[in-house]
């Protein structure tokens, strides 16, 4: 009898621990390790330092894994079905495009703005001064469908200022390369470009900048398998531990 009361405890015992350790034993079996995030290519370095803090506010938050690119570059993959769980975006029409092809899960958080400003080669060996000195300059531009690019026309058409780029880029990084390698004298570029260029670019300010703000929107995909863990790092945005964050990188309130 002790035997057999030994075996069935015995068994009993291996069943419990078996159920304890099996996929239903709790939420946290089933969470992600990680989330892919597609941002903006002028988020870049705020983004890998803002994931950082995620990760530390939450011993159970997931890694966070990026794909940056310019944000009509980013609206089109999302739309082809590239998977991604969250998608923030430097200005609210690139956003608007998913939200109308019903791509995106609940609301958007607007979590930053960023200001038009002009890089200069360092030293400006040109002496650019204003918009008046593009000419007879390679000037380099955002193409009209990255944001970047729609807000340069924007304030060229309320400053009455005529372009005539050497070349339009796909994101506001090849455009800050350009100038930084020495292929362009000058490129018209974020504010927040010229704080993460480590002095290799100088800043010439652009007049009537401030009437043309890009907001920052970030959602979450619809289509992303992890919405709980997606919907966090959006609401993580608009902590003030991110908002310092950005503040430091350059950009103003959402």
């Amino acid at each position: 009898m002790k035997k057999t009361l030994l075996g069935l405890c015995t068994v009993a015992a291996l069943t419990l621990t078996a159920c304890s350790s099996g996929p239903d034993s709790g939420a946290e079996a089933d969470e992600p390790t990680e989330i892919t995030v597609f941002a903006a290519a002028s988020l870049t370095e705020v983004f890998e330092d803002i994931a950082d803090e995620f990760k530390a506010a939450d011993e159970n938050a997931p890694d966070v894994k990026f794909s940056f690119a310019g944000s009509s570059d980013l609206v089109s993959q999302i739309s082809e079905g590239a998977p991604a769980d969250v998608v923030a975006t430097a200005d609210e029409k690139t956003m608007k495009t998913l939200k109308s092809d019903d791509l995106l899960a609940g609301d958007t958080e607007m979590f930053a703005s960023n200001t038009l400003t002009l890089a200069v080669a360092d030293g400006n060996p040109k002496a650019i001064k204003s918009s008046e000195d593009f000419t007879g300059n390679d000037l380099v531009v955002c193409a009209p469908q990255v944001p970047c690019g729609a807000a340069t026309q924007k304030w060229a058409e309320l400053n009455d200022v005529a372009l005539d780029p050497v070349s339009e880029e796909n994101s506001v990084t090849d455009v800050l390369g350009k100038v930084s390698a020495g292929q362009a004298d000058a490129g018209i570029v974020y504010v927040t470009d010229i704080a993460r260029a480590d002095g290799e670019v100088e800043q010439v300010e652009l007049d009537g900048a401030d009437k043309v703000i890009n907001k920052y929107p970030a959602a979450t995909v619809k289509a992303s398998e992890n919405q709980k863990q997606a919907d966090a790092f959006v609401k993580f945005l608009g902590s003030d531990t991110a908002q310092k964050l950005l503040r430091d990188a350059g950009f103003a309130a959402g």
